[in-house]
């Protein structure tokens, strides 16, 4: 299927999803438009805010015109994908733009938020989809372990640069620094210095449609 029907048929899923309960979202991936349930927690959507203030204030200087955003879409037609990411550092101006996607090729870095529901997503087919649009940082940060991943350096569609952290670090990403002391892990009484455990997933609903 080419990419223009996937783009028809993933925003009448989004149409669609407009009269169901609750918060959904809707991507592109291998498999074809996918419409997923979202339940973001507060300490998800928290750490998406520390990031973005973060980069917004380094931005300024290294990338002036840039910005920490969160919520954009991101599309690539050639690959046929069409991403959601937690956050994106893009130019400011292509806000103003018509449409609803951003194109890939403005989004200089990428950042997820693992949910309890779904973290395939992120560290499987997100970890496939970001090299190949040719975004060169993707940062994976984990509040079920306390952990955060740093993908860099894509050659022939993948990353081939990895660096681990853990909650507390100073984490290098590109040009910037994220400072993760005030991260907070999923179902920890407000203590960020915890070192990684399981977690028990939470339920998703999901729905693909193959491509």
């Amino acid at each position: 299927m080419d990419y223009a029907k996937m783009r028809a048929i993933a925003e009448g899923l989004g149409t669609f999803a407009e009269r169901l309960e609750g918060a959904w979202s809707v991507e592109i991936g291998p498999s074809g438009p996918v419409l997923a349930m979202v339940c973001p927690s507060k300490r998800h959507e928290g750490t998406i805010r520390r990031i973005c203030k973060q980069l917004d204030e380094q931005l300024s200087s290294s990338h002036p015109g840039y910005i920490g955003a969160s919520g954009p879409e991101i599309e690539h037609p050639a690959l046929g994908r069409m991403r959601l990411p937690d956050a994106v550092v893009i130019p400011e101006e292509s806000l103003d733009e018509e449409g609803i996607a951003v194109d890939a090729t403005q989004v200089l870095a990428a950042v997820e938020i693992v949910s309890p529901s779904n973290p395939n997503n992120d560290y499987v087919e997100k970890l496939d989809d970001y090299p190949a649009m040719g975004i060169a940082q993707y940062l994976i940060v984990d509040p079920r372990t306390g952990t955060i991943e740093v993908h860099s350096e894509p050659c022939k569609g993948r990353y081939t640069r990895k660096e681990s952290y853990i909650y507390g670090d100073s984490v290098p990403f590109g040009p910037w620094t994220v400072k993760t002391s005030a991260f907070r892990r999923y179902g920890k009484a407000g203590d960020c210095h915890l070192r990684p455990g399981p977690s028990a997933p939470a339920r998703v609903g999901k729905l693909t449609l193959d491509a």
